[in-house]
């Protein structure tokens, strides 16, 4: 058997295993809803970063600044809002135990 044909071999096997068998293999940790939400808020206080920095720059209008201020604005709160409630709705169990 040459070393190819083997090689061959070994990945159409490995393929087939990861077809049949999906769930085996993970692939990185699972992301809930919590850990969703705070990388969102990260890019969102990042946009509102550079928004900044553009306007003071002298790179925007300030009617789109304070519209997109504004918009980002309430994208973070609500997104604080949702961090916040799955939090204590987390701890409320714990608390409830102790």
């Amino acid at each position: 058997m040459s070393f190819e044909l083997a090689c061959c071999l070994l990945a159409t096997l490995a393929a087939l295993f990861y077809i049949f068998f999906p769930g085996t293999f993970s692939v990185g940790r699972v992301k809930t809803r919590a850990s969703y939400l705070r990388e969102r808020k990260d890019v969102v206080y990042e946009n509102l970063r550079d928004l900044n920095f553009e306007f003071k720059a002298g790179k925007m209008p300030e009617s789109d600044y304070q519209s997109l201020k504004s918009s980002l604005q309430d994208e973070a709160a609500t997104l604080l809002a949702e961090i916040a409630r799955l939090e204590t709705k987390a701890d409320g169990p714990r608390k409830a135990r102790s």
